[in-house]
């Protein structure tokens, strides 16, 4: 490895982890000779409801491996890919890997999963072609837009998010994130409550904190699936 791509690597590293506490053991770069781990939040899935959360990779990096940290073993988790052939980076994940927890069995305000990538540089992917007339490959007709609202210590915040011009918003989902070591306590899940109202392609999204999260990071990701665009 020369010189410049170390110093490159420990840049990326440096910036992906920041603020993400110290992660445990995980195996998102195992195999891989350059790579570089992403930790996300510890992210709220406190019942049946699916919650998404989306984690990138620095640029001119795709996502080569996952892993996650959990707090239950009830906690259900999955992530989206693109259906394609061979399974492999570039064509089954891109840039960002989106992940999708719920808690299978009961209900704890504190249960929460930590995300984990693996990113190596990208490489491209293959292309999918059509072999039979009108009938088409898996492709990707929707797209998830995520942003990120800081949450702070006793105050109310209210974002307005839509979707790219051309496109339409097709559904809307907000999670909790605490960027910390540590799982949150519930004393720490309960100080944030989030209120999410569409309307006319336009979703607003209102954030109370309370005093409880003072010096955790914090922050609630709003995705929108959109479609139309090109």
């Amino acid at each position: 490895m020369t010189r410049r791509l170390a110093l490159a690597l420990a840049t990326c590293c440096a910036a992906a982890l920041t603020g993400a506490g110290a992660a445990a053991a995980t195996n998102e770069c195992r195999g891989f000779q350059v790579c570089v781990p992403v930790a996300g939040p510890w992210v709220l899935a406190p019942g049946p409801l699916e919650t998404q959360w989306q984690l990138s990779c620095p640029q001119r990096y795709i996502v080569g491996g996952l892993d996650a940290e959990l707090t239950s073993r009830a906690l259900d988790l999955v992530f989206r890919a693109t259906l394609g052939s061979p399974v492999n980076p570039g064509i089954s994940t891109s840039s960002a890997a989106v992940f999708l927890g719920r808690l299978a069995v009961g209900r704890d305000p504190a249960a929460s999963f930590r995300p984990h990538i693996g990113c190596i540089p990208a490489s491209g992917g293959g292309e999918r072609v059509p072999t039979v007339q009108r009938v088409f490959p898996p492709g990707k007709p929707t797209v998830v837009r995520a942003s990120q609202v800081a949450a702070r210590a006793g105050t109310t915040r209210r974002v307005v998010r839509t979707c790219k011009a051309g496109e339409r918003l097709v559904a809307a989902s907000d999670a909790i994130g605490f960027f910390a070591a540590a799982p949150p306590t519930r004393k720490l899940a309960a100080a944030v409550a989030v209120r999410e109202q569409r309307e006319q392609g336009r979703v607003t999204l209102v954030v109370h904190a309370g005093r409880a999260i003072a010096g955790t990071r914090t922050v609630v990701q709003l995705d929108l699936t959109c479609a139309g665009g090109s």
